[in-house]
């Protein structure tokens, strides 16, 4: 062979693998047809919190008040400008990374000819193991004037931006360009196929960041399917099934996103997969043993995040290491028995204010008889949180005041979200955190101690 392990493609869903695969002396091979380090790093997560962070801020002034004189205004050149800056070069950086860690790159589009083999430009390349880490791809609307649409990636390299924008789709890329777009003070309209947007969201939170997005020039229409896209003098006009038409400067379509599964071959080999992704096994084999899959290309009801991804590549390295038993100590190989488990995961919806939630779904909680409690940590801790007054915590506790569920509204909640992700993951009580000492005056340090509050039983309503 001539690689222990071939990945075909490089984003985190990969690379993590191949990294920790290299250190243990696997000779490994990761193929890229597109840009190395995939979406997330270059066209994705890390682009779209970059060009966030201007508005974050006007969030903060917004919540201050009349404290300050004037508001400013985000220079949307500049900031592209600076998005290049800090974005473009990642992919080198990573590039060379990977090779002076040992790891060959080929560029190229990789197609599997049988089980151990995979061509590139008519080039093959043997390897004992094989992992798809394709990812996913923008779904594009297949209606009249498709031409006329645009993706999440040309979103994120706007030259100038529209004073109009409609975007097609209510879910996490639909509503977060959705608040970047106002805060731009363009006028923005958002077409919902449902009757709500961001469904797998606490709704009570989804409903009042709704309405403050309509407070800042966001018009939602629900329950309409858009079947025509026309330019006209200039504009475009989107026409919808009812009858519905809006005239405007620039259509995204965040409709979702799609599993790259076709070209790789997966027929010829008998590598199983469906319209949601490549099939697996718990321990993330495809039906073909010696070939795995990670990240957003699995046919799976995990999230598909940026963290499950690193997670499953991490897995997948432990999986290949363990079946090598002079590499390995004892207590490690039988990881390879063992079939992944998921800790809790968080999810986080970066609109302003942001959504996050982890662990059981609230309403789930209280369907089941879970004690659910509210925590109004922007009231209580106003000075901590910038005067944040709505934003809140809403906590689910089992019978033996455990955290087991948690939604929040505010704009700390990636940060807060990560700390309750701790504490549900490692089944931390009252006596576990009262054990511990946090910074202060750290505004988390607050919200920690109200949660003690809560699982002791007590309420601080300040």
């Amino acid at each position: 062979m001539n690689y222990d392990v071939i990945f075909i493609g490089s984003g985190h869903a990969a690379w993590h693998a191949a990294i920790a695969l290299v250190k243990m002396k696997k000779k490994v091979a990761i193929i890229e047809k597109d840009t190395i380090a995939g979406t997330c790093t270059n066209y994705g997560c890390n682009a779209k919190f970059l060009l966030e962070t201007p508005f974050e801020v006007l969030e903060d002034l917004d919540n201050l008040g009349d404290i300050f004189e004037s508001r400013p205004e985000v220079n949307w050149p500049n900031l592209m400008k600076y998005k290049h800056e800090v974005i473009d070069p990642l992919s080198d950086i990573l590039e060379d990374l990977f090779k002076q860690s040992g790891i060959d790159i080929i560029k190229g589009t990789g197609r599997l000819k049988d089980k151990n083999t995979v061509t590139v430009e008519n080039r093959a390349y043997t390897a004992d193991y094989i992992v798809l880490a394709t990812g996913q791809r923008s779904h594009i609307l297949d209606i009249e004037g498709k031409e006329y649409l645009h993706d999440s990636r040309d979103f994120l390299d706007l030259e100038t931006f529209p004073e109009h924008i409609t975007i097609i789709g209510g879910g996490y890329i639909g509503i977060e360009f959705a608040s970047i777009a106002s805060k731009m003070g363009s006028k923005v309209t958002v077409i919902s196929h449902s009757d709500k947007v961001l469904k797998a969201f606490y709704q009570p939170h989804v409903d009042r960041l709704v309405k403050k997005l309509e407070s800042e020039h966001v018009t939602f229409h629900y329950h309409e399917d858009t079947v025509q896209v026309e330019k006209q003098n200039g504009k475009f006009v989107l026409h919808t099934k009812s009858g519905l038409s809006v005239e405007t400067d620039y259509v995204l379509d965040a409709t979702g996103r799609i599993p790259n599964v076709e070209g790789l071959g997966l027929d010829e080999v008998g590598v199983k997969y469906s319209t949601k992704g490549i099939k697996v096994n718990n321990h993330l084999q495809t039906s073909v043993d010696n070939i795995y899959a990670s990240g957003d290309v699995l046919d799976k009801e995990i999230p598909k995040l940026t963290p499950t991804a690193t997670f499953e590549s991490n897995y997948i390295a432990m999986q290949i290491l363990g079946k090598d038993a002079s590499l390995l100590q004892l207590p490690l190989k039988a990881l390879e028995l063992l079939p992944i488990k998921y800790p809790a995961i968080p999810s986080v919806v970066y609109s302003l204010p942001r959504l996050a939630q982890v662990g059981m779904p609230i309403d789930e909680a209280a369907k089941k008889g879970h004690k659910i409690k509210t925590i109004k940590y922007g009231e209580q801790m106003r000075f901590e949180y910038k005067n944040e007054l709505d934003a809140e915590l809403v906590i689910a506790l089992n019978k033996t005041n455990h955290l087991i569920g948690a939604a929040i509204y505010g704009q700390d909640a990636p940060d807060l979200i990560n700390l309750l992700t701790l504490i549900i993951e490692k089944k931390l009580g009252a006596k576990d955190l009262n054990l511990m000492i946090f910074a202060f005056p750290g505004a988390s340090s607050g919200v920690i101690d109200l949660l003690k509050f809560q699982m002791l039983g007590v309420d601080m309503d300040l």
